[in-house]
This record gives structure tokens, sequence and C-alpha cells, in this order.
């Protein structure tokens, strides 16, 4: 991953992502294999649910910009930031992703996209108005990072194992609809099946959000490195964080379909071994701030 590229290869993202690959993959074996032993027709369920994984990754550019009603913006209509970008994919030597602005008070980005060439990198109106030069540009680098990874799509497939369990849920509770409420058979499988898709999606999640907050971790460390500004990236946090409390609801609101690709969550994961922390797509800001202050200190800069 990103071998060709400044930000080099993460070698325990690449570990986490063959490893969380791997689990969801024993996961979805063992769940067909359910499927089969209860006669469903587990060619069907699994058929349509890659359909509906195929079309959210070959779209999911498109969805995500249009979720935050985000537009590409050219270089005569964001010079500053096409401007940063041009000297942070030199400086990575990395293929320049498109660039968009979402006209959203909260404080924010995010990038994604199926392939190297169809990335984009999404910041919000809220962002730019907040940060100065130098955090703006932590945060761009730490979503080229992501780009350069490819770690949006890995999990956008991690996630197939999680659409299956919630698809195969939905059938379930419409086809006991269908059934006579008086055949016992149906009822003990309907809830053998809601039982086994709640566990196999709750442990997807875990899998997934553990991916994501490694990933975090890792573009942190990236951008940090190719701007050599650790410290910036630390205060772009900083602020970022301390600004969500001043944010209006229905612009946090509005983020929530991309809050597991954007930079900082609206609620920071809490510090230390939580049940929340678990759940948290994002590593909580202590943990985020003592990974970069390690940055700093392997560039003598503390």
């Amino acid at each position: 991953m990103a071998t060709g590229t400044r930000y080099g290869r993460d070698r325990g993202l690449s570990f986490r992502m063959f490893g969380t690959m791997f689990g969801l993959g024993l996961i979805y074996v063992i769940l067909a294999g359910i499927l089969f032993s209860l006669g469903f027709s587990a060619v069907l369920v699994l058929g349509i649910s890659g359909g509906m994984l195929f079309f959210q990754w070959w779209f999911s550019d498109s969805l995500a910009m249009k979720s935050m009603n985000a537009v590409v913006v050219t270089p005569e209509q964001a010079p500053q930031l096409h401007a940063i970008v041009d000297r942070l994919c030199v400086m990575a030597n990395m293929e320049k992703p498109r660039l968009g602005i979402a006209d959203n008070d909260t404080p924010n980005a995010f990038a994604t996209g199926r392939s190297s060439k169809r990335a984009v990198v999404v910041v919000t109106t809220g962002l730019l108005k907040r940060l100065d030069r130098d955090e703006l540009e932590g945060v761009l680098a730490h979503e080229l990072s992501h780009v350069a990874h490819r770690d949006v799509t890995v999990m956008t497939i991690a996630s197939f194992t999680a659409i299956v369990a919630g698809f195969l849920a939905r059938s379930m509770m419409w086809g006991s609809m269908m059934r006579d409420n008086r055949n016992q058979n149906a009822a003990v499988m309907f809830i053998v099946v809601m039982v086994v898709s709640v566990v196999v999606y709750f442990i997807s999640y875990l899998l997934i959000n553990g991916l994501s907050r490694y990933r975090e971790l890792g573009a942190d460390r990236g951008g940090a490195l190719v701007t050599g500004k650790p410290t910036a990236l630390a205060s772009a946090l900083v602020k970022i964080t301390g600004e969500m409390a001043r944010i209006p609801t229905k612009d946090i609101r509005a983020m929530e379909p991309v809050s597991n690709l954007a930079f900082a969550p609206a609620i920071a994961g809490r510090k230390g071994f939580t049940l929340e922390g678990l759940m948290s797509t994002h590593p909580s800001l202590e943990k985020r701030l003592a990974n970069l202050a390690k940055v700093a200190d392997e560039l003598g800069q503390r």
C-alpha cells in the first residue's frame, strides 16, 4: 500500500486491514453455513447483498458527495485549497485527487472513492474559516494519507458482512409477516436467524471500528511526517474538537452519513479502555495527541 508515495508502507495498517478482512471472511463463511443449514437460499441472500455492496463501492464517492451536498471545485474556484493540495501531492509523490467543498459549518473533512483515480477529498466551509494555513495543510495531508493507503476501499469492502447481516434481519422480519403465526418451526427459525444476525453485525461492527480507529492514527502520523508539522495537526485537532460544542445540531447531523470517514467525530471517544471506546470509529483526542507527540519527538521538535 502506498509504496510509491512518501507516505510509505504502513505495515501496522496493512496487517490490521488483512486481519479485519480475514476475520470478517470467517464470519461470512459461518453465516453462509447457518443460512444453508436452515434452508435459506444463501445464494440469493448473498447475491443481493453483494449487489448492494458493489453499488455502494462503485458509487461511494458520488453517494458521499451527495449526502453532504458537496461540489467539486476547480483551482479557479478555490485557489488556496488547490495550492496546498498541489504542494502536498508533490511532496508525497502521489496523484492529485479531486477536491470538493461542502457548505456545512461543522469543521471537518473526509476522503472517499473506490480508487486513487476516483478519489475525492472534501472539506467543509466550517473547516476553511476556522483553521490557519498550517492547520489546514495538516488536515489535508491526513486525508491524502487515506487516499494513498487506499484504506477507504478496504473499509467499504469490510462492511460486506455487516450488510449481509442487516439484510438478512430485514428479510426475516418481512418473511415473518408472510408466514402463518401458528407455524412453530418458522417462529423458531426466525428467532435463531435474528440472534445470529445481531451477533454477526455486532462482531463486524467491532472489527470495522477497530480498523477505523487505527487508520485514523496512521493517517495522523502519515500527514504529520509528510508536512513535518505534527504540532499544526495537533492544533487543528484541539481546535476542531473545541468548536464542536458550538456547532448547530443540524450541521452535525448532516455529517452523520460520512461520520466514519470524517477527520474528527462529532463526539470524541473517551480515554482508556471503555465500551464507548470499542464502539467508536475514531480514537480519543488524548490518544491522537499522544500519537502526534511521538512524531514530534522523532522529528526532534520537542
